[in-house]
């Protein structure tokens, strides 16, 4: 999709459920159809509207995971028990049902596969959803730009999309993933919050000048972004975007 593209009239439009995945122990994938759907870009996020019987509606954002390169628009949902969307989404929704949904929204964080800069990474929990775009758009464009991920979960189970960063980690690129609350026997990334060593250490060295996302829970994000500045990266070359 050209670049121009991303910026257009935003209007409600009706999407049918193609899949559902499980992507982690809450975490659902949604796989989504949408006619005459014009691209969108891999950091991009859509807006996900619910109507109840008597007309109450809850509007959501979500990241889009997909790369532009799939035939289906696809997010991944994280069940928060007290929400009023997440819930729904997760374990109610079927295939064939239909949402509202409008969209690809934003085009500040989003990467473009001719970006010559090595690409850092860096996600907290469901904050890996726009990751999974950028990673199978980085395969599927066939880029060799430099790319990592540095990954924070709760523990493995809470980790989104398993199966799909192996792939990646096989085609070559490195996926480092630190479990917070809870390591299986012989684990072997890494262990607890993200410190500064931490980021210093599993990110792309200053010299390099690479450009960084992070995405993730405001508290994760703000700490990243402190400890990256704080290794001497430049704050132009730090990109954030945060939910919670």
């Amino acid at each position: 999709m050209a670049r121009a593209a991303i910026r257009r009239r935003l209007t409600w439009r009706l999407a049918t459920v193609a899949a559902v995945t499980e992507e982690a122990r809450t975490a659902r994938r949604l796989s989504l159809g949408i006619d005459d759907w014009e691209g969108h870009l891999p950091g991009q996020h859509v807006d996900v509207r619910l109507t109840a019987p008597d007309g109450y509606q809850a509007q959501r954002s979500y990241s889009i995971a997909s790369a532009p390169e799939s035939p289906t628009v696809d997010v991944v949902v994280q069940r928060v028990d007290e929400g009023e969307v997440s819930p729904y989404l997760v374990d109610e929704l079927r295939v064939g049902d239909e949402l509202e949904l409008r969209g690809p929204i934003g085009g500040y964080f989003v990467w473009h596969a001719d970006t010559d800069s090595p690409l850092q990474l860096v996600a907290g929990g469901s904050g890996v959803a726009p990751f999974l775009a950028v990673l199978d758009h980085h395969a599927a464009a066939g880029s060799t730009v430099p790319i990592r991920l540095l990954y924070s979960a709760r523990t493995l189970g809470d980790v989104i999309a398993r199966a799909r960063l192996d792939e990646h980690v096989h085609r070559g690129v490195p996926v480092t993933i630190a479990l917070t609350r809870e390591q299986p026997p012989g684990w072997a990334g890494l262990r607890g919050r993200m410190t500064p060593e931490t980021v210093r250490e599993h990110t792309w060295p200053v010299d390099q000048r690479p450009r960084i996302l992070v995405c993730g829970p405001t508290t994760f994000v703000e700490a990243v972004a402190d400890s990256l500045v704080e290794a001497g990266h430049p704050t132009a070359a730090i990109k954030i975007e945060r939910f919670g």
